[in-house]
């Protein structure tokens, strides 16, 4: 969902246009190649999940600078007239790549790259990062959620505890993107046209003369979607029992009903209240809970046998629970020159040795073996091909001695050109067509990555390797730089 903020050109940091105004005095305003990459899989994960791609790119349609802006900024006093009526027309008029949201994803990739003269690629960094780190933070967590449960249906439970409105509406997003089945965010629901979720919170129950009022009010208005929450008082002594009074006279009259614990040790409760369900002839009857979850406390529940039907996630879900944000960077590859007229590789050097980057213009490819499993991504500068039935060597992007030799299957190109010349290369979609499409391809990729790479605790890593040409380019650059 697009709004004030992202699609005023204000949303960027203030030194983004200090040095958008040093490049126009300067005259610098070449074409460059900006790549936006990751650093590490976030959760100690084996992989991640793309998303915020498709509303980056509604915003960049819309991303200008209004008068008002243009005021502001004159009244900084540190911009020239001639710079700020320079933004008064300012928009974007680059090519833009990017993969398809949902992909599965891995460092050091490419995931957007930008072809902009070199002021419009600094003003959208801002943007580009703040969109596409948030909303894969929360794809990737909610990814792990999904993987945990082992198919059972999660309800995205996190509008009260997400940073903000704007934080709620994207983590909803991205959470459905990473496999959430539905949301209790109503006005996500409605515009993204995601499944709304939710029954009755422990104040219903306590606005009653009893729980069993509540239990049978409820069912009396809500005869199809009745799930009964039991741990208002005591789960084992009252809860299940009143439930299932309550859902006995709803089975009677041809409905089921579910109940819901929010508290107190799930592991143990719910195999009683599955006794009690079941010693009452409801075997039917379906078992949800929520609480403070997260991907290792359903991961462990599932491998004990819990008999839960559904999860309720929310804080650890729509925050990031305990990894803060998402190590993506933007950084520039390449850059035109003047005395060549060619685009020239560009890297960036660091005493880290995982802080150095690609240089040059990249694709990304996706290799896959004979079963449709994927062996590795490969990144080659933009004049390689890599062709099915080939046999090729690749390696370590950290230019070191580790390679592997492989007979490639099927590869499929991982960028795609999305705007040309500042124009959008395919219609838009709406928001539910985004996220149908969005979340088909992370359950289809998924699928295709070894479950070695998918464990929550101690994932294998996945290849992702460099070609002989850019290793090559690479180590030419840090031998030149070397003192």
């Amino acid at each position: 969902m697009n709004n004030y903020f992202s699609s005023n050109a204000l949303f960027t940091d203030f030194y983004e246009l200090t040095m958008a105004q040093g490049y126009w005095k300067e005259n610098m305003n070449q074409e460059v190649v900006f790549d936006m990459f990751f650093r590490r899989n976030p959760f100690n994960g084996g992989f991640s999940v793309l998303a915020g791609n498709e509303p980056l790119l509604d915003a960049i349609t819309e991303f200008t600078f209004s008068e008002d802006d243009i005021e502001f900024l004159k009244s900084q006093n540190i911009f020239e007239q001639g710079f700020l009526d320079y933004l008064r027309d300012w928009h974007f008029t680059g090519d833009l790549y990017t993969m398809d949201e949902g992909t599965v994803i891995f460092p050091q990739e490419p995931l957007v790259r930008i072809h902009a003269n070199l002021i419009e690629a600094q003003i959208l960094e801002g943007l580009v990062l703040n969109i596409v780190n948030f909303q894969s933070l929360i794809a990737t967590k909610t990814a792990r959620v999904y993987l945990a449960s082992k198919g059972a249906p999660i309800m995205e439970f996190g509008l009260r505890r997400a940073q903000g409105p704007d934080g709620a509406m994207s983590a909803t997003r991205a959470a459905y993107i990473g496999g959430a089945a539905g949301t209790s965010n109503t006005l996500a629901a409605k515009l993204y046209g995601i499944p709304a979720m939710g029954t009755m919170a422990h104040s219903w129950i306590m606005s009653h003369a009893s729980e069993l009022d509540a239990f049978r009010e409820y069912a009396k208005i809500y005869p199809s979607n009745a799930v009964f929450l039991i741990d208002t008082y005591d789960t084992l002594k009252s809860g299940i029992k009143n439930a299932i009074i309550a859902g006995r006279e709803l089975v009677e009259k041809g409905y089921n009903f579910g109940v819901r614990l929010d508290s107190g040790d799930i592991s143990y409760l719910t195999r009683e209240v599955r006794k009690e369900l079941d010693k009452a002839g409801f075997p039917q009857a379906k078992i949800s809970v929520s609480n403070e979850l997260t991907e290792e406390i359903i991961s462990t529940l599932v491998a004990n046998g819990a008999p839960i039907n559904s999860w309720g996630v929310g804080t650890h879900m729509v925050t990031g629970g305990n990894e803060s944000s998402f190590t993506g960077v933007y950084k520039l590859a390449a850059r035109h020159d003047k005395e060549s007229d060619q685009m020239i590789p560009a890297m960036k050097f660091s005493d880290n040795p995982a802080k150095t980057t690609n240089p040059g213009i990249k694709n990304v490819f996706r290799l896959y073996d004979e079963n449709g499993m994927a062996q590795a991504d490969v990144l080659s500068l933009s004049d390689e091909k890599i062709e099915n039935g080939k046999e090729y060597r690749f390696y370590h992007p950290m230019v070191d001695y580790r390679q592997f030799t492989c007979k490639v299957s099927h590869v499929e190109p991982l960028l795609k050109l999305r705007f040309k010349e500042g124009k959008r290369t395919a219609p838009k979609l709406s928001e539910k067509e985004q996220l149908i499409k969005a979340r088909e391809t992370m359950t289809k990729q998924l699928a295709s990555l070894d479950e070695s790479y998918k464990r929550i605790l101690n994932p294998h890593i996945y290849k992702v390797s460099i070609t002989e040409k850019l290793k090559d380019l690479k180590l030419d650059f840090i031998k030149k730089n070397i003192r």
